[in-house]
């Protein structure tokens, strides 16, 4: 359907007001309705700052095409007590800003941006069908040439072969306590018959893998993670949930449902475990770490390093008061130490003293610093 240059369609016999498709949008300000189910909304931070940029949604419409959507900081407020994940919604003036080209989640060069005189209302009796969900599935060999180019965020979908390290043979325990220290969970996971591949599930995707994981009666053994971040680490590949990921299990949706029938046809290939794979360890070079940190998703990890030791830094704090339960840095409240770790499950501590050493260390690439705590 052709458009006008103010956004609008033709008018029909029905209404003044068509609706727009998504294959229509595009860049500048429109004046016509859109109708989309919310797949999904995340808060985007900027990564230096640690600011709030904005809400960005994953919306998708009657014909099946997904768009990125955003709002911007200063109206979040006026639509957030409407939105939820799944419904339905009329959209009424919205502005077609281009598609950022980093960390994209969706194909199309647009963006919907609610603008200052957007609308939106829910759609409860709804004459069409929605899809539910649209993935964008990647190989292993599309991971491979996408790395380290900070490009689409794309979805796996495969079989686990380790949880934190452990086997699937014997139901894995996820150590909550331990979780809500390090933040993240990594999973070991096949793609068909595919190398294995590791995979970095942070902050909330990692809350939600436990919860999901623990959810299921008999061992979930199909994971399906959305939007992911390919990235070498200690020359191989590694993908890393980012802001927008979620976690599938089983039966959760249809592409688990479908790739759990394929392997339960298939009993052999989830018994296969590449042990060079699973033990081999990430040994990491300096400048590696750091490229590493710069990274929208770069939390705690731990990796290997060999340098040599320069000097031990002079003028530097020798010890700190910690936590006792998590060894965070603890702050003089009132009556009490407090934790400064937000996830701690202590609220109040004793504290005790945690020493360290700061160390200036140099291999071939880089010069840093570490922090060496002795036990």
């Amino acid at each position: 359907m052709a458009m006008k240059r103010n956004g609008k369609s033709p008018a029909s016999s029905e209404s003044d007001e068509s609706v727009m498709f998504f294959r229509d949008v595009s860049l500048g300000p429109h004046e016509t309705r859109l109708r989309f189910r919310l797949i999904h909304f995340w808060e985007a931070q900027n990564p230096v700052k640690k600011t709030l940029i904005g809400l960005e949604m994953l919306l998708i419409d009657e014909q099946g095409t997904v768009i990125q959507g955003f709002i911007p900081p200063g109206r979040i407020k006026k639509y957030l007590p409407e939105m939820k994940r799944g419904s339905v919604y009329e959209l009424i003036n919205f502005y077609g800003s281009k598609n950022k080209p980093m960390y994209r989640v969706a194909d199309h060069i647009a963006t919907v941006s609610f603008a200052w005189n957007s609308e939106l209302s829910v759609l409860h009796d709804i004459p069409i069908p929605f899809d539910e969900d649209r993935f964008r599935m990647h190989s292993y060999e599309d991971f491979e040439a996408n790395c380290d180019l900070k490009g689409d965020l794309y979805d796996v979908l495969g079989h686990m072969k380790l949880v934190d390290g452990q086997a699937l043979t014997e139901r894995p325990t996820i150590d909550e306590a331990k979780l809500a220290t390090t933040r993240h969970i990594m999973v070991h996971v096949q793609s068909h018959e595919g190398p294995v591949m590791k995979l970095y599930l942070w902050d909330q995707a990692a809350t939600d893998f436990c919860k999901k994981f623990k959810s299921y009666e008999n061992t979930p053994t199909v994971l399906l993670v959305t939007s992911v971040n390919t990235k070498r680490l200690g020359g191989n590949l590694a993908l890393s949930s980012m802001s927008p990921t979620r976690v599938f299990m089983d039966y959760d949706v249809q592409p688990t449902i479908d790739y759990f029938a394929w392997l339960s046809s298939n009993p052999e290939i989830a018994k296969q475990v590449s042990a060079e794979v699973v033990t081999k360890r990430e040994t990491m070079t300096i400048s590696d770490i750091f490229s590493y940190m710069t990274l929208e998703s770069a939390k705690d990890a731990f990796f290997e390093c060999t340098a040599t030791i320069d000097d031990v830094v002079h003028g530097s704090a020798w010890y700190y008061i910690a936590c006792t339960g998590c060894h965070s840095k603890a702050t003089k409240g009132a009556n009490s130490l407090i934790c400064t770790n937000p996830r701690c499950v202590k609220d109040t501590t004793a504290g005790v003293a945690q020493y360290r050493a700061k160390i200036s260390v140099y291999d071939s690439s880089e010069q840093g610093n570490v922090a060496y705590l002795p036990v």
